[in-house]
């Protein structure tokens, strides 16, 4: 039977790689969107709806909106896939006994499955609370994200999940974004500094610009 690309390590590796990548542009993107809440609620708001009508007259309301979250949950899955086969062909390949029995997985790889598990924990509550309501606290308004992000981060528990996740999400792009390099072959020997810094510079900015949402809200900046 042919082999193909995804049974092997190689091709799941660049997977990960290439589905990684398009999550990081989304949150670039979802970064900058989300700081239009510090110019009040009609920026926020009108963004939002912004999002819904993206697109027209080409496309109907909201089309654009629904690829772009298809698109999403498609490199979720295939990340998420891809790093749990990559895991268990791993801890497959160990022997079963040590010598020593210092974990052989380096920081790194303990980070990145755990922040990943953190990560995916994350998403589920995000939509939950803000996009469909159901975790909301209060009552969620439906055409008012202004007023339902404020809700959740005027609640001690909003807070320390947010903020958790997003630390994770630093630690997880700055591991993975070096990584993916590695993978798609853009790694040398002469790049591999100037990778690391905008490795260290996506994951610091991406998280000080999540976090200031919450941060925001608890000082009273965003009321």
């Amino acid at each position: 039977m042919t082999r193909t690309v995804w049974d092997s390590s190689v091709g799941k590796k660049a997977v990960m790689a290439v589905s990684g990548l398009i999550m990081l542009m989304y949150l670039v993107v979802h970064m900058f969107g989300n700081l239009k809440i510090f110019f009040g609620s009609g920026d926020f708001n009108h963004y939002a709806h912004w999002l819904r009508t993206l697109g027209e007259p080409f496309l109907h309301y909201e089309w654009a909106l629904w690829i772009i979250r298809v698109v999403l949950v498609v490199a979720v899955v295939a990340h998420a896939t891809a790093a749990y086969q990559l895991s268990r062909r791993d801890i497959r390949a160990r022997p079963s006994k040590y010598v020593h029995k210092k974990p052989r997985s380096s920081y790194a790889t303990r980070t990145m499955r755990w922040g990943g598990i953190i990560l995916g924990l994350f998403i589920v509550w995000h939509i939950l609370d803000l996009t469909t309501g159901t975790a909301h606290p209060g009552g969620f308004q439906p055409g008012h994200p202004y007023q339902n992000v404020i809700d959740t981060f005027s609640t001690w528990y909003g807070d320390v999940i947010y903020i958790v996740a997003m630390l994770a999400l630093g630690l997880h792009i700055r591991h993975g974004f070096w990584s993916a390099a590695q993978t798609l072959g853009a790694g040398s020997r002469t790049r591999d500094r100037a990778l690391k810094t905008i490795a260290d510079v996506l994951a610091l900015v991406l998280t000080v610009g999540f976090i200031s949402v919450p941060v925001g809200v608890m000082t009273g900046l965003v009321s």
